[in-house]
């Protein structure tokens, strides 16, 4: 093969997960995402990337057990993947657990959200046997990338901090 990649399959899976334009249609065609293991805490990442998400536009439903019956991004908070209502009809999970926890994550989401159609884990979190149950199923599989973050690259947005310009200087 002489591209590094070990198989067919490992290299598809990054070209798949690495393309913007992949990405793009993720994130486009996506409008309410249950973000799984989010915190109430502005400081904690999960919420400010919830945060970000709900002011873009994206219906974003907390799940969190710990802080379940509570109120987060004007939506109620969830125990769990099991407790989201059907009629939500969620198109994307983003997952802020560690890996060892996705499997389960991932095949609770398969069975009780009908209009599921990605599976995202955070920046760190990657399952192999989780995205390949989760592309089994039909669903596309973003692991190990934030979705602010791509949201922010792939829509110019990191632009209006000085970030992404395609120029480099120490001068802003």
């Amino acid at each position: 093969m002489g591209s590094g990649f070990s198989s067919s399959a490992v290299m598809l899976e990054w070209l798949m997960t690495q393309s913007d334009s992949y990405l793009r249609r993720i994130l486009l065609r996506t409008k309410c995402i249950a973000l799984i293991g989010v915190s109430p805490n502005p400081i904690r990442p999960s919420h400010f990337v919830g945060r970000y998400l709900s002011m873009r536009g994206y219906r974003v439903v907390p799940v969190n057990p710990t802080r379940a019956g509570e109120t987060l991004f004007g939506e109620r908070i969830h125990r769990s993947i099991e407790d989201i209502p059907a009629d939500l009809r969620v198109d994307m999970i983003d997952i802020f657990r560690r890996s060892e926890y996705v499997p389960q994550i991932v095949n609770a989401a398969i069975r009780n959200l009908p209009g599921l159609r990605t599976i995202w884990m955070q920046i760190g979190v990657r399952n192999t046997a989780a995205a390949e149950s989760a592309s089994a199923a039909g669903l596309d599989v973003i692991q190990d990338l934030c979705p602010k973050m791509e949201h922010q690259r792939l829509f110019g947005e990191l632009r209006k901090a000085g970030f992404n310009t395609g120029v480099i200087s120490s001068k802003l």
